[in-house]
């Protein structure tokens, strides 16, 4: 990863514990909602997004839904419950 912030700091509901921009040159966070679960990881919290440098970006949901966007004119969203299917939104 070529930058990186790691810590915490409280806001609307949430923790965050880390952001930064991966090795392809994209930024992510990561955000904790108190849920108990770390889905993304030890220490990392529960939900999380990338905005891609193309334009993209892809949100993990702390519900377990998922939502992305290819920055075009295309978006998918995978509602929690979903057995791993997205289905366009929109």
């Amino acid at each position: 990863m070529s930058s990186n912030q790691k810590g915490t700091s409280s806001s609307g509901g949430f923790t965050h514990t880390g952001s930064g921009t991966n090795s392809q040159g994209n930024h992510y966070c990561n955000r904790d909602y108190g849920t108990g679960s770390d889905s993304n990881g030890s220490g990392r919290g529960d939900a999380y997004h990338y905005s891609n440098r193309d334009g993209s970006y892809y949100y993990s949901n702390s519900d377990g839904s998922k939502y992305y966007n290819d920055g075009k004119s295309s978006a998918w969203y995978q509602p929690s419950e979903s057995s791993g299917k997205y289905r366009r939104a929109g």
